[in-house]
């Protein structure tokens, strides 16, 4: 507390004065401070809006994201899934078509010997025919020989 000295009628009022012209000084420089402060905290508050914002928008993007990413390795493994399942079906069918390529081709192999064998027993066949029906005609013609014409 400030103490004056006194005068004849009271108080020095040059100190007085003095004391309250300190006193305006001091309570202006806070009034200004404060008013300051103020304006600091309403700037940190539009600050602390706007990065509140911000993270807001980047919380909805990475859930954003994260929901694609978890998307594409779904539909990633779904195609690796499809593409494996179309990869069985297409060897299965290959292994199928090849079999039934090699059973035609046994098949035709089998019929083709069958015809040769047969062909070939034709071939006696015939042989055995031709020299059975030469033979007669040696004999027809030994037969000829024996008869005397005369």
């Amino acid at each position: 507390m400030e103490k004056f000295s006194m005068k004849v009628h009271g108080y020095d009022p040059k100190e007085v004065n003095a004391f309250l012209d300190d006193v305006i000084a001091q309570f202006d420089k806070m009034i200004s401070e404060l008013k300051n402060n103020r304006e600091k905290i309403s700037t940190i508050e539009k600050d602390k809006e706007i990065l509140t914002e911000q993270i807001n928008r980047y919380r909805a993007l990475e859930l954003t994201m994260n929901k694609t990413i978890s998307a594409a390795q779904d539909s990633g493994e779904q195609i690796r899934r499809i593409a494996k399942q179309e990869s069985d079906m297409i060897i299965t069918d290959a292994r199928n078509n090849a079999n039934r390529i090699v059973g035609d081709a046994l098949l035709r192999a089998e019929k083709a010997e069958y015809e040769a064998m047969k062909l070939q027993r034709n071939v006696s066949l015939f042989k055995k025919k031709l020299r059975n029906v030469i033979e007669a005609q040696l004999e027809m013609v030994e037969e000829i020989e024996k008869v005397d014409f005369n």
